[in-house]
């Protein structure tokens, strides 16, 4: 247990007994283990990239940081890119929520990427991109009623609609199927109603939805965009850190892309069998 004599002479004196030295020591070790962790962490991102003393300094701080001064980090970054934001307010605590939380027993890629995350997080150059895409995402009446409450609830019906129908697309469930025909209806009706909200009001025919949708083809669908705007790819770097930090799964643009073509491909050939 890497008890000394000292330790030992107690134990055989009953003064204390194994059972609480053993508990004493766990302590220390668990103790040890997450220094060494921390250790580790400052010293892997050291050797991938050039570091100064005084940047190894700021690491150890960073590792060593409380929950509140993280938090506090976090929410000073989120401020300077919500300054002057004109939106809804719930929509920015949305974004303040949207935060990494540090397990009291972290692995080494955690640690990385909270140095990684807090040193992305105190850097001008993204802090400033990322508000720039702010400003110019929601600096118009569309990007308003975008972050509406309304808007963000009504995204996020159709939202799990869409992983309703992926659900059962992934579990086999057969296009020409009622189950399948009945899903792909449900996304048109809602997709018209959806693009008919986001354009204040003016009605999306249904059946252009559903057209649309039973003539997918991925060969002749519109090319994905090689590059995206800097603003997303920031938006998309902070999401990642933050998943691998909380232990939830990384956004991954290409793959779910992927899975939306197998999706439209599915729910077309569901609506092509019921015409």
């Amino acid at each position: 247990m890497g008890a000394g004599l000292d330790d030992i002479r107690r134990v055989l004196t009953a003064e204390t007994s194994l059972h609480d030295l053993a508990v004493t020591h766990l302590r220390l070790v668990e103790d040890q283990l997450r220094q060494f962790r921390a250790r580790r962490a400052v010293l892997r991102t050291i050797t991938r990239q050039h570091t100064t003393a005084e940047q190894v300094s700021l690491m150890h701080k960073l590792v060593s940081m409380s929950d509140d001064d993280r938090a506090q980090l976090i929410d000073q970054f989120w401020d300077f890119v919500t300054d002057g934001l004109d939106v809804h307010p719930r929509y920015v605590e949305r974004l303040h929520s949207l935060r990494p939380h540090l397990p009291e027993d972290p692995s080494t890629e955690q640690l990385e990427s909270w140095i990684e995350l807090a040193e992305f997080v105190r850097d001008e150059e993204p802090r400033t991109a990322l508000r720039d895409f702010f400003h110019r995402t929601f600096g118009t009446e569309q990007g308003k009623l975008m972050a509406s409450p309304e808007m963000t609830a009504r995204v996020e019906k159709h939202r799990k609609l869409l992983l309703e129908a992926r659900a059962a697309q992934q579990a086999g469930v057969a296009a020409d199927s009622p189950d399948a025909r009945d899903l792909a209806e449900r996304v048109a009706t809602d997709s018209a109603e959806l693009a008919t909200a986001m354009r204040g009001g003016h009605d999306i025919d249904a059946d252009k939805a559903r057209r649309t949708i039973a003539e997918f083809d991925r060969n002749g669908a519109a090319p994905q965009r090689p590059a995206r705007t800097t603003g997303l790819k920031l938006l998309t770097r902070y999401h990642s850190l933050v998943a691998t930090i909380n232990g939830t799964p990384k956004p991954d643009p290409a793959s779910d892309r992927d899975r939306a073509v197998a999706v439209r491909e599915w729910m077309g050939a569901a609506l092509r069998q019921s015409t």
